[in-house]
């Protein structure tokens, strides 16, 4: 199975770090938040990513070019112009890195690396958020329901808006409810590749038309997450997770 992840937008809420880098390269602990979303996927056995680059992409794909020099002993012998690398611990992950424009929406975006996917189920996820959900789980629960969509909610406080849910079945979003304990989608999709004859082109938000389409439709289900979750939209957040990783507690890093 392939996952997709979203890579390419602006992440103007978190301009101290994204005015240099995209904000998938935004560090917690000396990696880049993309690494520890896929260490995610990869820890439920899904290893052949597609990475849609927009906003200063060059920099994930010189990052994964180089990614021994990052992650393993290096010698440079000057006077031969040769380097050795020791211990390559490189991860067992195919990483394809598309150039889906600066300006694309998020829809957009995954139509536009239509030609990268098979016709089987695939993950769906963007690059700034990271969660302890079960993937496997939840790909097993789009299996069995045998619908169009699986879409993650999580229980963050009220400041986000809410799935509007009848059993499993998503039939509305809700704007910002009042209070906690509100259903949002926590960004973590299992789709079948039809759901993208919905995305008209570039400008399609996918957030909006086509999920509330497949909603409308009955296509959508809920794989309902009660453990961590937390995005990374600010400088806040992004200092949140690095103590979490600092103090050896990170509830999303794999056992």
């Amino acid at each position: 199975m392939k996952a997709v992840i979203l890579a390419g937008g602006l992440g103007t809420r978190l301009s101290e770090e994204t005015v240099v880098r995209p904000k998938p390269m935004v560090e917690i602990g000396g990696r880049p938040i993309l690494w520890h979303i896929m260490h995610s996927y990869a820890a439920h056995g899904i290893t052949d990513f597609i990475v849609c680059c927009g906003y200063k992409g060059y920099m994930i794909k010189e990052y994964f070019a180089n990614y021994f020099m990052h992650v393993s002993d290096v010698t440079f012998d000057l006077a031969r112009n040769t380097s050795t690398i020791h211990r390559r611990n490189a991860e067992p992950w195919k990483v394809t890195l598309v150039d889906t424009g600066e300006a694309t929406m998020t829809g957009g975006r995954l139509k536009r690396v239509r030609e990268y996917l098979d016709n089987s189920s695939f993950c769906m996820t963007y690059g700034d958020g990271v969660s302890d959900v079960d993937i496997r789980a939840a790909v097993d629960f789009h299996t069995s329901h045998g619908r169009l969509a699986t879409i993650t909610a999580v229980q963050p406080p009220g400041r986000y808006g809410a799935l509007v849910l009848e059993g499993d079945a998503v039939r509305n979003f809700e704007e910002k409810p009042q209070g906690d304990g509100g259903w949002i989608n926590g960004g973590f999709f299992v789709l079948e590749p039809t759901v993208i004859d919905r995305i008209s082109g570039d400008s399609t938000v996918w957030e909006e038309e086509p999920l509330t389409g497949l909603a409308s439709d009955g296509e959508l289900m809920t794989w309902k997450h009660h453990g961590f979750w937390q995005p990374m939209d600010t400088l806040r957040d992004k200092m949140q997770l690095q103590r979490m990783w600092d103090s050896g507690s990170a509830p999303w890093k794999p056992a």
